[in-house]
């Protein structure tokens, strides 16, 4: 009797909390610190979007005023040769450019990662420094080294007596823009090849040296396949700056007006329909359509590349 009474005024065992419960406490919890971020993502890339794509179903008219008009103006865009002419400029910009500037960036990566090149610590800061430059300053110091009358070629040309060609005229304003922006951003790049060379295990480039592989044969067939993703990765923010070019021609364009047009790229373009032109609505439409196509081919660039071999 005295076992039973015992069992019998004994507290019964907690109750555990119903899954379900214990789920949608962990969901505001994970909101709770997500949430935060959400809200800026929303505010700063999906809102403008939105409001992008709802300009872009109305257009302003002489009589009525604005007015829902659907696909029209995708399909006036699709049609506009001036948009295309850029869009065909900034893609030879980014045949030539990209490569270029990845080609250099990776023989700089290279070459500090050797650990044969002499004072590697300053020369990394001095590739990279050009970075910290912004774009507008960049591009207002090459624009006046440009100058055939007040900057360097023009000096140039008076101390040695010869004309060379300016860099700023129809011509070779591309070439020149590309210099820029790749002086801007080797070091940028080179920063990303260099960081995942130092991830590569050394025990790798240690096997390859047993095996008797020279310094070209473990590039070759170590460290490039090593840093594969980084290739990948820098590959797809040129493409994606390539099509944004904007500040560069922007700025040049007051010193090279004959050469530098307002549909001289896509983005530019969209500036001058939207401020100079008040074509708000068309404006939005056009920039959908590039942001369209530059997503298209990054995403493109990045099956391929990241495709097993």
């Amino acid at each position: 009797m005295t076992f039973l009474s015992t069992r019998a005024t004994e507290a019964p065992p907690p109750r555990r909390p119903r899954p379900r419960l214990r789920l949608r406490k962990e969901a505001l919890v994970g909101w709770g610190f997500a949430g935060p971020f959400v809200a800026v993502f929303g505010l700063v890339f999906l809102a403008p979007i939105g409001y992008a794509l709802y300009l872009s179903l109305f257009k302003d008219r002489l009589i009525g005023g604005t007015s829902f008009v659907g696909l029209e103006n995708y399909g006036e865009a699709l049609a506009d040769t001036r948009f295309w002419e850029g869009l065909a400029r900034v893609g030879l910009f980014l045949l030539v450019q990209v490569p270029v500037m990845l080609g250099v960036a990776l023989l700089v990566a290279l070459a500090i990662d050797s650990g044969r090149l002499y004072g590697r610590t300053f020369f990394r800061v001095a590739v990279f420094l050009p970075y910290a430059v912004p774009a507008v300053v960049a591009s207002l110091i090459w624009g006046f080294m440009y100058g055939t009358r007040f900057g360097l070629v023009g000096n140039i040309n008076d101390a040695l007596g010869v004309t060379l060609p300016d860099p700023l005229s129809p011509s070779l304003v591309l070439a020149s823009i590309g210099n820029i922006v790749t002086w801007e951003f080797v070091g940028y790049n080179m920063l990303i090849f260099y960081s995942a060379l130092k991830v590569v295990p050394r025990s790798l480039y240690e096997a390859a040296a047993i095996d008797g592989a020279g310094e070209w044969r473990v590039i070759a067939s170590v460290k490039l396949p090593a840093i594969r993703s980084a290739l990948v990765i820098a590959t797809i923010f040129s493409i994606i700056g390539s099509f944004q070019l904007f500040n560069e021609p922007s700025i040049l364009q007051k010193l090279a007006p004959n050469a530098i047009t307002s549909d001289f790229t896509p983005n530019l373009y969209t500036y001058s329909l939207s401020f100079a032109g008040q074509q708000h609505n068309y404006a939005a439409t056009v920039a959908i359509v590039m942001g369209v196509i530059t997503a298209v081919i990054a995403y493109t660039v990045q099956l391929r590349g990241m495709r097993k071999g």
